[in-house]
C-alpha cells in the first residue's frame, strides 16, 4: 500500500480517537439539559407489547447520554481500528472491517441531514461521506 495511504489511515485513527474523547461530553457542550428542561408538559408513552412504558423528561435526558456513549465508544473503536490498521487490514478479514467502518462514515454522513441543510452541514457529511469511500479504497490500494 503507499505510503500516503498509510499515513491517512493514522489521520483517520487519531481524527476519530479525539472526536470519540469529545463526543462523550457532547451532553454538556451542546447543552442538553437546557434543550431537554426537567419541567414541561407530560410526553408520550413509549409504545411496549402489551403496556406502554410513562416516560418522563429525566428518561429522555439519560437515554441521550445512554446513546451518546455508545456512539462515542463506536468512534473509539473506529479510532482505534485505523491506527492499528497494519494488524488487521490485510488479514482475511481487513476488507470486512474496512467495510464495516466506510458505513459507519455514510451512515454518519447521512445522519447528519438530521441536524439541518445548512452550509456547514452538508460540509460535514461531505466529510464523513469521504471518510467512508477512503475506507473503501484501501481495500483495494
Amino acid at each position: 500500500m503507499l505510503l500516503w495511504l498509510h499515513n491517512l489511515l493514522y489521520v483517520c485513527g487519531a481524527f476519530a480517537l479525539i472526536l470519540g474523547a469529545l463526543h462523550f461530553f457532547f451532553p454538556l457542550l451542546f447543552d442538553f439539559r437546557g434543550a431537554i428542561p426537567s419541567q414541561g408538559d407530560a410526553l408520550k408513552p413509549f409504545p411496549l407489547v402489551v403496556t406502554k412504558y410513562p416516560t418522563t423528561r429525566s428518561d429522555i435526558y439519560g437515554l441521550v447520554w445512554v446513546m451518546n456513549g455508545a456512539a462515542s465508544f463506536a468512534i473509539l473503536t473506529v479510532g482505534i481500528l485505523d491506527v492499528f490498521w497494519s494488524v488487521w487490514l490485510r488479514s482475511a478479514y481487513g476488507a470486512l472491517i474496512a467495510i464495516w467502518i466506510a458505513l459507519f462514515y455514510f451512515l454518519r454522513a447521512a445522519s447528519q441531514l438530521a441536524m439541518g441543510r445548512r452550509r456547514g452541514d452538508w460540509l460535514i457529511l461531505f466529510a464523513f461521506a469521504m471518510l467512508g469511500i477512503f475506507h473503501l479504497l484501501v481495500i483495494f490500494a
